[in-house]
């Protein structure tokens, strides 16, 4: 069974590329054939470091990055660091956890409502592959591409380090963390934890830059004592 499994791999994975490939294709030209080559490859190199993840033992690593994994289900990671910077970190402390809050939530909800409808792309067959069940979470009904846990990851980190440039950089390790540990339990492919982050990142400074034009909400202004607003 798992060998049939597998056998069904490249028919349920490629859906992306070779959807991208085959548009690229019909306008023709060289320029069109060529990329639409190159993104066949992609999805061919996708797919092969998915399995050479599978099939690398590496045991030590296998229950801290479920862990990890689990740890960023519904952002709570992330909600979590936003809220001891709130209460620890000053005004400062407090504008970037609002920043980085509202970062996740347009993340969300653009991957979510929008990008994963646009191109479905089936989960891996996990027991196909041979990811060892010890890494396993739970795999997520919703599609593959791209992956919700680094597009949240990536707007966090982006949207923090507008505030506190040393804390992003760090976040943004984390982030990379979490966006592997899901290729590492099977539950995606590289390429979908790639173009997760890339969303992340640029939704996360979006949203930062978009902060920096409200007015500020910590100084209100005071009544003229002449009855004049």
């Amino acid at each position: 069974m798992a060998r049939q499994g597998a056998a069904r791999e490249p028919a349920d994975t490629e859906v992306v590329a070779e959807r991208l490939a085959d548009r690229l294709a019909r306008l023709g030209g060289p320029v069109g054939q060529q990329v639409a080559q190159g993104l066949r490859e992609l999805g061919a190199v996708d797919r092969a470091i998915y399995s050479a993840v599978a099939s690398t033992s590496t045991p030590s690593l296998d229950e801290p990055l479920r862990r990890l994994s689990n740890a960023a289900n519904n952002s709570r990671l992330w909600l979590a660091i936003a809220a001891g910077l709130a209460v620890a970190g000053g005004r400062t402390g407090r504008r970037a956890a609002v920043r980085g809050t509202l970062a996740i939530g347009v993340t969300s909800a653009l991957i979510n409502l929008d990008v994963k409808s646009l191109w479905p792309r089936q989960r891996p067959d996990r027991a196909g592959a041979g990811v060892p069940e010890q890494r396993n979470v739970r795999m997520p009904t919703s599609t593959s591409f791209p992956s919700g846990h680094a597009a949240s990851g990536f707007a966090f980190a982006s949207a923090i380090g507008r505030d506190q440039p040393w804390l992003g950089l760090a976040l943004r390790f984390l982030a990379a963390a979490v966006a592997y540990s899901r290729v590492h339990t099977g539950v995606h492919y590289p390429g979908d934890v790639v173009a997760g982050s890339l969303i992340g990142a640029s939704t996360g400074q979006a949203v930062a830059a978009l902060m920096d034009h409200l007015p500020p909400t910590g100084s209100p202004s005071r009544p003229d004592p002449d009855g004049a607003v």
